[in-house]
């Protein structure tokens, strides 16, 4: 199976899951969806495909996208099955941090000068 996350990889998913996320969360099969989910959701909340830009931005500005997709798809990947963490209160505070992380960059991807500015090569 190929790693197939436009912005992030599925080992960008499984560093920020952290080492509780359970082997079938983890696996490149439920990663690549993930990721497809997180890249579709922030091109449609943005209202740019980046998508079929991607390649063609600057490394610094793929940085808040590649930030975006890898926090929401490992909120994915976290509550797909949670009894690999030590408690479900730790699993709840990484999807927090994760959580807070990808609204922090939606927030910003959703300014007209931030939007001009990323998508600018």
């Amino acid at each position: 199976m190929a790693d197939t996350g436009i912005f992030a990889s599925g080992s960008d998913v499984t560093k920020k899951a952290g080492a509780g996320c359970s082997a079938s969360g983890a696996s490149l099969a439920f990663t690549d969806v993930f990721l497809s989910q997180a890249e579709s959701e922030i091109n449609a909340v943005t209202r740019i495909n980046y998508s079929d830009t991607y390649a063609s931005l600057n490394v610094d500005k793929k940085g808040i996208l590649k930030e975006a997709v890898s926090n929401l798809a490992a909120i994915y990947a976290i509550q797909y099955d949670m009894s690999g963490y030590s408690s479900l209160a730790e699993a709840t505070t990484m999807i927090d941090v994760l959580r807070d992380g990808y609204w922090r960059c939606i927030k910003l991807l959703e300014q007209q000068n931030v939007k001009d500015f990323v998508s600018a090569a």
